[in-house]
């Protein structure tokens, strides 16, 4: 009788707790290795969305000079006297240049929505004061999303207490000292050849500017850029807050801590002004730098480092310095 054909029983292959673990370690090696070539590149393709940003903010500002004759108001300051929200404190009549511009960036429906005959903190103008505008917002920066309410005027939890929508971009008034800034009425003084292209109105004498005014140079000459704060979220940009410093900053001589980005930092810094030049520094989330676009429409990256001198040159539209952006 034949026997039967005998079955060879073949253990089963599996992996050892050595192999495991080395297939695991190559694996979080090659995430190691990924991951940051990920992160630079979502940093780059946000870094590029905030560039064309600036760079539609400055064909806006483009097509309101083309339409009015002028750039628009940084603010427009009038004497003080009573806010809605109690007391008395310096306001305006209720616009700023983000404002100004809706109509330029496709936001005609809300720049039509805003009550120019009332407060700019008023019932009236709260829609304006709390939508979110893609275009006023840099990709890279987290706090532009989320209603908060501004640190001092007639909007600050001491008075109004009134929330508004955060933005990134501030425009550029001019060139400071640490204690004289274009953007309030509390000015008793202010050399003309400090100012920049966009700044407070009825102030001093001081109306809009043209691009005839910008005698250093259109390409020579700062316009608008990043304004954020790692910290004090109630010192950031607000874009549509037309009080003082909010949508507006400047370049303070001598003071590379107001290019920190970071309120907090600066303040501890110290300097002549304390912390006013912090209150209208510049900053980003981008490693190194900020971009701004200048008079001309073109955007420039600019080095945090850059020297503060030639930054304060830059601000100005005719003092008459020899400078140019660095490449």
């Amino acid at each position: 009788m034949p026997h039967p054909p005998s079955t060879v029983h073949h253990p089963k292959s599996a992996f050892s707790l050595v192999e495991l673990l080395v297939v695991i370690t190559i694996i979080g090696i090659l995430i190691a290795l990924v991951l940051p070539a990920v992160q630079a590149a979502r940093e780059a393709a946000r870094r590029a969305q905030c560039a064309n940003n600036l760079k539609q903010i400055g064909l806006a500002v483009q097509q309101y000079h083309s339409a009015l004759g002028s750039f628009p108001p940084g603010n427009v300051l009038k004497a003080a006297g009573f806010c809605p929200g109690g007391g008395n404190v310096e306001s305006d009549d209720g616009t700023n240049w983000a404002i100004s511009i809706l109509p330029y960036i496709e936001q005609k429906a809300l720049y039509d929505s805003y009550d120019f005959g009332a407060y700019n903190e008023s019932p009236p103008n709260r829609q304006v004061r709390e939508t979110f505008i893609g275009m006023y917002a840099c990709p890279s920066d987290s706090e532009t999303s989320s209603l908060a309410v501004p640190s001092s005027g007639p909007a600050s939890a001491s008075q109004g207490n009134i929330p508004y929508m955060p933005g990134s971009y501030r425009a550029m008034s001019g060139r400071s000292d640490g204690y004289r800034y274009l953007d309030s009425s509390e000015l008793t003084s202010y050399p003309i050849s400090w100012r920049g292209p966009i700044h407070a109105i009825g102030v001093l004498g001081f109306s809009t500017e043209t691009c005839a005014h910008i005698r250093d140079g259109m390409s020579n000459t700062l316009l608008v850029g990043e304004s954020t704060t790692r910290t004090r979220p109630n010192e950031r940009t607000f874009w549509a807050y037309s009080y003082a410093y909010f949508s507006l900053s400047a370049a303070t001589v001598g003071q590379n801590r107001t290019l920190l980005g970071d309120y907090s930092q600066c303040v501890a810094a110290g300097g002549p002004g304390k912390e006013k030049p912090c209150k209208r520094g510049w900053g980003s989330f981008h490693p190194g730098g900020l971009h701004f676009v200048l008079c001309d429409g073109s955007v420039r990256f600019l080095n945090s480092t850059i020297d503060v001198q030639l930054f304060a040159d830059l601000a100005t539209i005719a003092g008459g310095e020899p400078a140019s952006v660095p490449e």
